[in-house]
């Protein structure tokens, strides 16, 4: 009776820790823009920080909006001569560390639109769907801005455009 009674009791304990202990919170995107862009122009881009204020590390997999024939997930590098470049995210995933943010910004990560099906135009709202490996999907949405409202890009090495 007496180990009856030891079990219940470590069984109880187990039970609140996990209630108590459970999850360390969401994951949280946070000021998602995107530049203006004329339909003359394929491509656009998205950018925004993302908290992953979860237990565990994540991954941005990838992104989808109807406003784009496809999305990808891009980063700009330096090449040689001194000269920006832009390729997809080297492994195909932006890395997420829990308790960090991380920011998608002009000049370096970013949420890339290829093949527009339409005008990106001043406060034109862009819905986008963020896929996470842990996280699952989260739907956002994107204003969009005028391109004399971004930081210079003379902080971000130089740049006068870019993904």
């Amino acid at each position: 009776m007496k180990r009856w009674m030891i079990l219940a009791a470590l069984l109880t304990f187990a039970l609140l820790l996990a209630a108590c202990g459970g999850d360390a919170g969401e994951m949280e995107v946070a000021n998602v823009w995107g530049r203006t862009s004329p339909m003359a122009a394929a491509n656009g881009a998205f950018y925004m920080q993302i908290t992953n204020n979860t237990a565990d590390d994540d991954k941005l997999l990838s992104a989808s909006a109807a406003a784009c024939g496809t999305v990808e997930l891009h980063e700009m590098y330096m090449k040689e001569g001194d000269v920006m470049g832009m390729r997809p995210v080297p492994d195909g995933y932006i890395a997420l560390p829990k308790g960090e943010t991380v920011e998608l910004k002009v000049g370096g990560l970013h949420v890339m639109c290829i093949d527009k099906v339409q005008e990106f135009n001043i406060g034109d709202q862009i819905p986008i769907t963020l896929t996470f490996e842990n996280a699952g999907t989260m739907e956002v949405t994107a204003e969009i801005r005028d391109n004399a409202e971004m930081p210079s890009m003379d902080t971000d090495g130089g740049m006068n455009s870019g993904g």
